[in-house]
């Protein structure tokens, strides 16, 4: 009866571990990608703003790309889409 209970109580161990990590593996790749945006998708959202006629969270997002990435080819293509937006 003691090795069925010491064999439950293993079992049940190693599934919390295992819940445990993949919860843990889960909020990390759920956070990863909500915190840091590349440039290059955020570009290709303020392309696709100017496309539906939203020219106002289009240079939002292409002034965010200025700030967030000023020395990238993405900050340049911001700073010409922000001129003919003008």
């Amino acid at each position: 009866m003691l090795f069925i209970l010491l064999t439950v109580k293993c079992y049940h161990n190693d599934m919390v571990r295992r819940f445990i990590f993949i919860l843990a593996a889960t909020a990390a790749i759920v956070l990863s990608s909500c915190g840091g945006e590349s440039p290059k998708s955020m570009f290709e959202t303020a392309q696709f703003e100017e496309l539906q006629n939203n020219q106002k969270h289009a240079k939002e997002l292409y002034e965010e790309i200025l700030k967030k990435y000023p020395n990238t080819d993405y900050a340049q293509k911001s700073r010409e889409r922000l001129e003919k937006l003008k």
